[in-house]
């Protein structure tokens, strides 16, 4: 599979001045929506993030609302379990909702479109083991943050694009009088 045609030919790799949801700005985006919009590009990034699962006990896929929802659901298709998500409440805190109960399941997968800073999916792994589940594989279609692992985990991505990102004092962008774009979901305080 050649992502980065995918992502050129879907406009998922945006260029610009970006406001990402870690405080930080950059001069690209990974907006993996524009991907996932096409069931057949789902499909098919969804099977090779299912494919790096061999050897890996899973018997339940969860993903953080919003951008894991599409990818997380396609790789439990993949692998026939079924599939949550976790959400943030009104005070930005990631909780099960909707009746998700992950107690019933010991062998969770955690499944995102994008990781930078790992902490979203860090959210999931901690919610998830308040449930006294074991998560047994991270995955992503794309790392943008050269994390290696998150806690005790490896992440396995389809893709390694370390972007560059400025603290918001030093932003070549932001010296330059650009206008600045929130693409995320997550809210945080500036």
């Amino acid at each position: 599979m050649d992502i980065n045609a995918i992502l050129k030919e879907t406009g998922a790799l945006l260029e610009g001045h970006f406001l990402l949801s870690s405080g930080l700005h950059s001069d690209s985006y990974i907006q993996c929506a524009k991907m996932l919009q096409y069931p057949w590009h789902a499909n098919r990034l969804g099977k090779e993030i299912a494919d790096r699962m061999t050897g890996y006990t899973v018997d339940c896929v969860i993903s953080p609302a919003m951008g894991g929802i599409i990818i997380g659901y396609e790789v439990a298709k993949h692998l026939n379990v079924p599939f949550i998500f976790a959400e943030r409440d009104e005070d930005g805190t990631m909780k099960f909702r909707r009746g998700f109960d992950p107690s019933s399941f010991k062998h969770l997968a955690v499944v995102e479109d994008v990781i930078t800073t790992g902490k979203s999916t860090k959210e999931i792994i901690d919610l998830a083991r308040t449930y006294e589940c074991k998560i047994t594989f991270a995955g992503a279609i794309a790392n943008r943050g050269n994390l290696k692992q998150i806690d005790d985990l490896v992440i396995k991505t389809i893709i390694d694009l370390p972007l560059k990102t400025y603290d918001p004092l030093d932003c070549p962008m932001c010296m330059a009088g650009m206008e600045i774009v929130k693409p995320g979901t997550r809210k945080f305080i500036r």
